[in-house]
């Protein structure tokens, strides 16, 4: 990289802030801390930051306000959220709201700077692929002008019409919301009525391909299709997702006694309750 990157972290927790800074500045980031929502705003109003590690929950101005002003007046700051493990649902909305990702607090060294490069990589293709439609909008302006001339100059002349560069507008779907129910497909983390529900990535994949479904019934033999990615014979299909579920079932009624996540419909197969 051409210049030492700058981090900003805005966390009210000093230990946090101490621990954070230590791992960034070993790992030759240039690191500004703020002890506030507030301390952070009058940072962020004439200074730009390439990456933002702001805590969700702080006294005063939260972290929301604060990845809002980020996203208006420093748009490509590549901003990540800290929060606590019950807190899911307001790292989704950080997320929904532009921010690049969310790790949970403590977070983990290896998690902190894989989160890091991924951002700042998402962050160098987003500006070229924002370099590149600028080139090719210049290219398509500039052929409309020699376009105009020449049909000024010869105006029976046939010209095809260059084609105009379109953005992607598609996204893919990193969260799932689904009654009580919130799965992050990129972490594979779900919380259940703001609860960690400690699934397997066997027990995780069936859920969401429950929900993704939703309303529909999926039979057994198309659950072990889909999410073990092998054919099977009905019996063995029905042993296989019975036993996952009834886990799947037992780790929500631990948070939920009377949680009913999944619905058996007898002689066809399963359905999302949540």
């Amino acid at each position: 990289m051409n210049h030492t990157i700058h981090v900003l972290v805005v966390d009210d927790e000093p230990n946090i802030r101490a621990s954070l800074q230590e791992i960034l500045t070993s790992d030759g980031y240039q690191v500004t801390t703020a002890e506030s929502g507030e301390a952070a705003l009058a940072l962020i109003a004439d200074q730009e930051f390439d990456i933002a590690l702001i805590d969700l929950k702080m006294k005063g101005i939260g972290g929301i306000e604060v990845l809002k002003a980020l996203r208006q007046r420093w748009p490509a700051t590549v901003t990540i959220v800290l929060t606590a493990h019950a807190s899911l649902e307001t790292a989704v909305e950080a997320v929904r709201q532009g921010a690049h990702d969310y790790l949970f607090k403590p977070c983990a060294p290896a998690q902190l700077r894989e989160s890091i490069q991924r951002g700042l990589q998402n962050r160098q293709t987003v500006q070229q692929q924002a370099t590149l439609l600028q080139q090719l909008e210049e290219m398509a302006n500039n052929l409309a002008e020699i376009r105009s001339t020449l049909l000024e100059t010869s105006p029976k002349s046939p010209l095809a019409t260059p084609d105009t560069p379109t953005r992607d507008a598609g996204k893919s779907t990193r969260f799932i919301q689904y009654g009580k129910l919130v799965l992050d497909l990129l972490r594979h983390v779900v919380t259940f009525e703001k609860h960690i529900l400690d699934l397997t990535p066997m027990e995780f994949d069936l859920l969401a391909f429950l929900i993704q479904e939703a309303p529909r019934i999926v039979s057994p033999q198309e659950i072990v299709q889909h999410v073990g990615g092998f054919e099977s014979e009905r019996i063995e299909a029905s042993e296989i997702v019975r036993q996952h579920i009834y886990r799947i079932r037992k780790k929500a009624r631990q948070i939920d006694s009377q949680a009913e996540i999944i619905r058996t419909v007898r002689g066809i197969g399963y359905t999302i309750e949540a």
